[in-house]
Protein backbone atom coordinates (compact mmCIF):
# COMPACT_ATOMS: atom_id res chain seq x y z
CA UNK A 1 0.00 0.00 0.00
CA UNK A 2 1.52 3.39 -0.73
CA UNK A 3 -0.14 6.91 0.16
CA UNK A 4 0.77 10.29 -0.81
CA UNK A 5 1.44 12.60 2.15
CA UNK A 6 2.01 16.58 2.23
CA UNK A 7 4.39 18.05 5.08
CA UNK A 8 6.51 20.60 4.78
CA UNK A 9 4.75 22.39 1.30
CA UNK A 10 6.27 19.19 -0.98
CA UNK A 11 4.17 15.86 -1.78
CA UNK A 12 6.16 12.47 -1.13
CA UNK A 13 5.26 9.22 -2.23
CA UNK A 14 5.39 6.50 0.72
CA UNK A 15 5.01 3.17 1.49
CA UNK A 16 5.66 0.90 4.77
CA UNK A 17 9.19 0.59 5.32
CA UNK A 18 10.09 3.67 3.62
CA UNK A 19 13.13 6.66 4.40
CA UNK A 20 12.56 10.17 3.71
CA UNK A 21 14.10 13.15 4.17
CA UNK A 22 11.22 15.88 4.37
CA UNK A 23 11.53 19.78 5.67
CA UNK A 24 12.24 19.87 9.20
CA UNK A 25 10.03 18.79 12.31
CA UNK A 26 9.81 19.17 16.24
CA UNK A 27 11.35 16.13 17.62
CA UNK A 28 14.18 13.89 18.67
CA UNK A 29 15.49 10.61 17.58
CA UNK A 30 13.22 7.78 17.97
CA UNK A 31 10.60 10.15 18.78
CA UNK A 32 7.02 8.76 16.58
CA UNK A 33 4.81 10.89 14.48
CA UNK A 34 1.69 11.11 12.66
CA UNK A 35 1.56 12.81 9.17
CA UNK A 36 -2.29 13.92 9.08
CA UNK A 37 -2.39 15.35 5.21
CA UNK A 38 -2.26 12.34 3.02
CA UNK A 39 -3.75 13.19 -0.13
CA UNK A 40 -4.38 10.15 -2.01
CA UNK A 41 -3.61 6.37 -0.63
CA UNK A 42 -3.94 2.93 -3.32
CA UNK A 43 -3.23 -0.31 -3.53
CA UNK A 44 -1.78 -1.17 -6.45
CA UNK A 45 -4.42 0.74 -9.36
CA UNK A 46 -6.98 0.75 -6.54
CA UNK A 47 -7.43 3.55 -4.94
CA UNK A 48 -8.22 3.90 -1.26
CA UNK A 49 -10.68 6.38 1.06
CA UNK A 50 -8.63 8.76 2.60
CA UNK A 51 -10.72 10.41 4.90
CA UNK A 52 -9.14 9.97 8.57
CA UNK A 53 -6.25 8.15 7.10
CA UNK A 54 -2.77 9.04 9.11
CA UNK A 55 0.65 8.36 8.29
CA UNK A 56 2.70 7.29 11.26
CA UNK A 57 6.34 7.57 11.32
CA UNK A 58 9.42 7.60 13.47
CA UNK A 59 12.19 10.19 13.14
CA UNK A 60 15.80 8.62 12.66
CA UNK A 61 17.41 11.80 12.63
CA UNK A 62 18.10 15.33 12.16
CA UNK A 63 20.11 15.98 9.26
CA UNK A 64 21.38 19.25 7.15
CA UNK A 65 21.51 19.19 3.40
CA UNK A 66 24.00 19.74 0.76
CA UNK A 67 25.65 23.55 1.52
CA UNK A 68 24.33 26.12 -0.97
CA UNK A 69 26.42 29.05 -2.58
CA UNK A 70 24.56 32.27 -2.79
CA UNK A 71 27.08 34.81 -5.09
CA UNK A 72 25.68 38.06 -5.57
CA UNK A 73 27.64 40.74 -7.88
CA UNK A 74 27.05 43.81 -9.65
CA UNK A 75 29.65 44.51 -12.70
CA UNK A 76 32.02 47.71 -12.47
CA UNK A 77 30.85 48.64 -8.81
CA UNK A 78 33.29 46.60 -7.05
CA UNK A 79 30.56 44.87 -5.14
CA UNK A 80 30.36 41.05 -4.27
CA UNK A 81 28.75 39.39 -2.12
CA UNK A 82 29.34 35.16 -0.99
CA UNK A 83 27.13 33.54 1.19
CA UNK A 84 26.07 29.63 2.23
CA UNK A 85 23.32 28.07 3.38
CA UNK A 86 22.86 24.44 4.52
CA UNK A 87 18.65 23.73 4.89
CA UNK A 88 17.90 21.38 8.26
CA UNK A 89 16.10 18.14 7.30
CA UNK A 90 13.98 15.20 9.49
CA UNK A 91 15.06 11.49 8.25
CA UNK A 92 11.26 9.75 8.76
CA UNK A 93 11.04 5.81 8.52
CA UNK A 94 7.30 5.29 7.42
CA UNK A 95 5.96 2.45 9.82
CA UNK A 96 2.75 2.26 9.01
CA UNK A 97 0.14 3.83 6.20
CA UNK A 98 -3.23 3.92 8.20
CA UNK A 99 -3.29 0.46 10.02
CA UNK A 100 -0.84 -1.61 7.62
CA UNK A 101 2.27 -1.74 9.30
CA UNK A 102 5.84 -2.11 7.72
CA UNK A 103 7.57 -5.46 7.44
CA UNK A 104 9.95 -6.20 9.81
CA UNK A 105 13.25 -7.80 8.48
CA UNK A 106 14.75 -10.70 10.69
CA UNK A 107 18.53 -9.66 11.84
CA UNK A 108 21.02 -11.92 10.62
CA UNK A 109 22.26 -14.39 13.28
CA UNK A 110 26.50 -14.40 14.19
CA UNK A 111 27.74 -17.56 14.03
CA UNK A 112 29.40 -18.18 17.73
CA UNK A 113 32.74 -20.01 17.49
CA UNK A 114 33.02 -23.22 19.66
CA UNK A 115 34.14 -22.50 23.01
CA UNK A 116 36.99 -25.50 23.17
CA UNK A 117 38.85 -23.35 20.71
CA UNK A 118 39.48 -20.07 22.65
CA UNK A 119 41.54 -21.76 25.45
CA UNK A 120 43.43 -23.52 22.74
CA UNK A 121 44.45 -20.14 20.99
CA UNK A 122 45.77 -18.76 24.05
CA UNK A 123 47.76 -21.24 25.22
CA UNK A 124 49.27 -21.19 21.72
CA UNK A 125 49.55 -17.33 22.10
CA UNK A 126 51.58 -17.54 25.56
CA UNK A 127 53.88 -21.00 26.26
CA UNK A 128 53.82 -21.85 29.70
CA UNK A 129 57.86 -21.75 30.00
CA UNK A 130 57.77 -18.08 29.31
CA UNK A 131 57.03 -15.54 31.73
CA UNK A 132 55.07 -12.07 30.72
CA UNK A 133 57.57 -9.79 31.71
CA UNK A 134 60.29 -11.73 30.12
CA UNK A 135 58.16 -10.77 26.96
CA UNK A 136 57.25 -7.37 27.58
CA UNK A 137 61.20 -5.93 26.90
CA UNK A 138 61.17 -7.33 23.63
CA UNK A 139 58.34 -5.43 22.25
CA UNK A 140 59.26 -2.37 23.44
CA UNK A 141 62.95 -2.67 21.74
CA UNK A 142 61.04 -3.75 18.91
CA UNK A 143 58.71 -1.27 18.31
CA UNK A 144 61.36 1.31 18.86
CA UNK A 145 63.46 -0.08 15.95
CA UNK A 146 60.30 0.00 13.53
CA UNK A 147 59.34 3.74 14.47
CA UNK A 148 60.31 6.29 11.87
CA UNK A 149 61.91 9.80 13.42
CA UNK A 150 59.44 12.63 12.60
CA UNK A 151 62.33 14.68 11.29
CA UNK A 152 62.66 12.44 8.81
CA UNK A 153 59.52 14.29 6.80
CA UNK A 154 60.21 16.40 4.02
CA UNK A 155 58.91 20.03 3.94
CA UNK A 156 56.95 21.38 1.04
CA UNK A 157 59.68 22.96 -1.51
CA UNK A 158 59.11 26.94 -1.72
CA UNK A 159 58.67 28.59 -4.73
CA UNK A 160 60.79 31.32 -6.12
CA UNK A 161 59.34 34.46 -5.53
CA UNK A 162 58.13 36.14 -9.50
CA UNK A 163 60.71 39.23 -10.11
CA UNK A 164 59.44 42.39 -10.99
CA UNK A 165 61.04 44.15 -13.55
CA UNK A 166 62.90 46.94 -12.54
CA UNK A 167 61.68 51.09 -12.55
CA UNK A 168 63.70 52.83 -15.16
CA UNK A 169 65.30 55.91 -14.11
CA UNK A 170 65.48 58.98 -15.91
CA UNK A 171 68.77 61.10 -15.91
Amino acid sequence: MFAIVRTGGKQYRVAAGDIIAVEKLAGEAGDSITLDDVLLAGDGDDIKDVKGLTVSAEILGQEKGEKVIIFKKRRRHNYRRKNGHRQQHTVLKISAIGSEKAPKKAAPKKEAAPAEDKPAAKAKAAPADKAPAEKAPAKKAAAKTETKPAAAKKAPAKKPAAKKPAAKKED
